[in-house]
């Protein structure tokens, strides 16, 4: 199959994976939205209901080496239409929920494993699409994460304070479905002249198996991982930590919509910086910026002051996710990129579990969120010390002696 002339489809392709992330990552999480009105309404502690959000990115994690597997072997469609349905399904049985534990299995459980089947094979897909501007692909595909607070959270929002927390989930649920089964159709296997291009190809081709016992590998998810380990805590309570400083609820709601949205651009910027310059210098110095951010903090608490920091904070945060991505299409190759970036992913999803589930035990034993804000920035600063470990290009042998022992 070679590439179509005109109109490059992989720019579709692209448009359908951003919608994917922001519907699928956005409706996971609006719990940041739905916390405190669902402590309120049910009587359960914000860390019993925190626990869904860590729980969804546990199952996030182990589905999407799953989901990345299945659609290098099976193609990308199937992965992401299962994903569609299971993710409307979780959150319409999510709103139906009379105890704790049984929110927790449908938003925690089903939702989770939902959000694993669009990142990882979308990212992989659309690498494979597109070869010029292969780091702006990724980035706009990961920017429907940056879009979801501008509009799955203040459709929430809004919501609750029309109706209840149960009618808006599952109105949002429908929506869900509606988006994103339609969108699924859109989807197409990259050509294999695209694919399979030999200046973009490693030098040695190594199995699936081979790649995950690679020092690169190991490195790349160590980083990943602490990179979401940094950030997710203070994105999650970023809502909850403004209202306690005294700002008002819907006021809260923009400052996590402003650095959504400044997310998106972070991931369009250091996007197009890395098509220029290269992914690790740009990942590096994102990280930096992201534990600086968190590190500022604790020293906010004016309305002003909380705008002016998701500024900044979103840009780091959101501009260095795509990242991972173009760096594992770098060192392994188009063939098995959605087993090892799934892999990698897998890795990220427990450091987003981490932060959410951190955040609700600090906050219900001190009422403040000083400690959550100050380990946050620890790990941040770690993620900067392993990627500046992770190699700049890679090497044609990769050790291959030593990853067969």
């Amino acid at each position: 199959m070679s590439r179509p002339s005109g109109f490059d489809y992989g720019w579709v392709v692209v448009a359908a994976g951003a919608l994917m992330t922001c519907v699928g990552f956005g409706t996971m999480l609006s719990l940041a939205v739905f916390l405190q009105p669902i402590s309120e309404a049910m009587g359960w502690s914000r860390a019993g209901v925190s626990a869904a959000a860590t729980l969804d990115f546990l199952c996030m994690g182990l589905a999407a080496f799953l989901w990345g597997t299945l659609s290098d072997r099976f193609g990308t469609r199937i992965v992401v239409l299962s994903g569609s349905l299971l993710l409307g399904l979780g959150l319409v049985t999510a709103s139906q929920a009379a105890t704790l534990w049984q929110f927790q299995l449908c938003f925690g459980v089903l939702i989770g494993i939902a959000a694993g089947s669009f990142y990882a094979p979308m990212m992989a897909l659309a690498s494979a699409w597109i070869e010029k501007n292969r780091s702006l692909a990724v980035a706009l595909v990961s920017a429907g994460m940056g879009v979801s607070p501008v509009t799955i959270a203040p459709a929430a929002s809004w919501l609750i304070t029309a109706y209840d927390w149960r009618t808006a989930m599952l109105v949002i649920g429908c929506a869900a479905w509606a988006l994103l089964i339609p969108a699924c159709f859109l989807v197409r296997p990259a050509p294999q002249a695209v694919a399979a291009t030999a200046d973009t190809a490693p030098d040695v081709e190594l199995t699936a198996a081979q790649a995950l016992r690679t020092p690169q590998f190991v490195a790349l998810a160590a980083a990943h991982f602490a990179c979401c380990a940094a950030h997710s805590g203070p994105i999650f309570h970023m809502v909850s930590y403004a209202m306690v400083c005294g700002i008002a609820p819907l006021a809260a709601v923009t400052v996590y919509s402003v650095a959504g949205v400044s997310g998106l651009g972070g991931r369009l910027l250091l996007g197009a910086a890395a098509d220029r310059i290269g992914a690790k210098p740009v990942l590096v110095g994102g990280l930096l910026v992201q534990a600086m951010c968190i590190a500022t903090y604790l020293a906010v608490a004016q309305l002003g002051e909380f705008y002016a920091l998701s500024v900044v904070f979103g840009l780091a945060y959101g501009g260095v996710m795509p990242l991972y991505a173009v760096l594992v299409r770098e060192f392994f190759g188009a063939r098995i990129m959605g087993t090892v970036f799934g892999a990698v992913s897998a890795f990220a999803s427990l450091g987003m579990a981490l932060g959410p589930w951190a955040g609700g035990i600090v906050f219900d034993n001190f009422q403040r969120y000083t400690w959550l804000h100050a380990g946050s920035f620890a790990i941040g600063l770690a993620a900067v010390a392993v990627a500046l470990s992770f190699p700049t290009r890679r090497r044609p042998s990769l050790d291959l002696g030593r990853i067969a022992a």
